[in-house]
């Protein structure tokens, strides 16, 4: 089991798992990963199960000490992790030991990664989740970031660590954004008009999809305020309050938009012009304050189809890591799953 002492906590370090899920009734925000698609492949490399704890470091990451070794892998924005002073290879599982220390610096590009440690995190689940949600200060390690002298601890491995180090993700299945440094940088990203579009103006939905946004510095893990120009309404920006899922895309009455994340709250009473498909949310997660948004409307079929596609992608690259992979079977174990790989086996 790893174990780590933070010499020093980066700008925001907290732990994260696949969200508070069932509670959104009661008020309660799902919390959770912000990019997906880099934390699910963080423990995939690991054989974590994909919604199991790690770490979420955004712009700039912690100093950590080893204090018993492990395996780790570390996704999402490069932000130039060393282990020891040497360069540590993204999107491939590492084996640490007492006494390495693991630094990450600013990230070039992207705003958050994930670092994965076979077995997870070990700290108590609120609610059924790890997550940290600050602004209720619960889950995560005392519903707070990661702060100089706190240890964390790992879990139990699912598997043996000595058949993980060394598996990595292709270069060809990371998208570029993750690797390669786009000053000033457009982030196109796919909508479904609605639930609210009727609440706008014909040329408001036209200057909302033919315009580029910057993400101001007002971005956060509860949502991204965007600037450009003003989208008009047609009925007003207020509604009778309703659910806000993942990627709404709100519009409050001086025409700005802002898209809503994982630490969003579970209602609210502005009109919401579009929703940012799922498989587009880690676009929207990585983008950092002074680049653009750019917003293209797709049916809810398009989206459906789209979602399809990103869960077979997970699906065969949890494949190819498992090291039966190649010959077409995974381990099969009690609850229908690969306990090599944790790529669950669909019923």
């Amino acid at each position: 089991m790893a174990a780590f002492l933070v010499e020093k906590p980066g700008i925001l370090t907290t732990v994260q798992d696949a969200g508070r899920h069932g509670y959104q009734e009661f008020g309660v925000p799902v919390a959770g990963a912000a990019d997906e698609f880099a934390f699910q492949l963080a423990n995939l490399l690991v054989g974590n199960p994909p919604d199991e704890a790690a770490l979420e470091l955004t712009m700039a990451g912690p100093v950590l000490k080893i204090l018993e070794g492990g395996v780790i892998a570390v996704t999402g924005a490069d932000m130039d992790p060393r282990l020891n002073g040497r360069p540590l290879p993204m999107w491939e599982a590492v084996r640490v030991a007492p006494g390495d220390v693991l630094a990450f610096g600013w990230a070039r590009c992207g705003c958050r990664a994930y670092l994965a440690v076979a077995g997870g995190i070990d700290v108590p689940p609120v609610m059924g989740s790890k997550s940290t949600y600050l602004r209720g200060a619960v889950g995560g390690l005392e519903g707070r970031a990661l702060g100089e002298g706190d240890v964390l601890r790992g879990g139990t491995p699912r598997v043996p660590l000595g058949g993980l180090a060394g598996r990595r993700i292709p270069p060809e299945h990371v998208p570029e954004e993750y690797r390669v440094p786009r000053p000033g940088a457009t982030w196109v990203v796919r909508v479904v008009l609605g639930p609210q579009d009727d609440h706008f103006t014909a040329r408001g939905i036209k200057t909302f999809l033919e315009s580029a946004y910057r993400v101001t510095a007002e971005c956060d893990r509860m949502g991204y305020r965007l600037e450009g120009p003003s989208i008009e309404h047609l009925k007003g920006p207020d509604i009778i309050s309703d659910g806000i899922p993942p990627g709404a895309v709100q519009v409050p009455g001086h025409g700005q938009p802002i898209i809503m994340l994982q630490d969003r709250q579970t209602t609210g009473g502005y009109a919401k012009i579009a929703t940012v498909i799922t498989c587009d949310l880690w676009k929207v997660a990585q983008a950092r304050p002074g680049e653009f948004m750019r917003f293209a409307a797709v049916s809810l079929a398009e989206a459906h189809r789209a979602y399809a596609r990103y869960r077979e992608k997970i699906r065969l690259l949890s494949h190819m890591l498992c090291p039966r992979g190649s010959r077409g079977a995974h381990y099969r174990v009690a609850v229908g799953g690969c306990s090599f790989c944790a790529y669950v086996v669909p019923e």
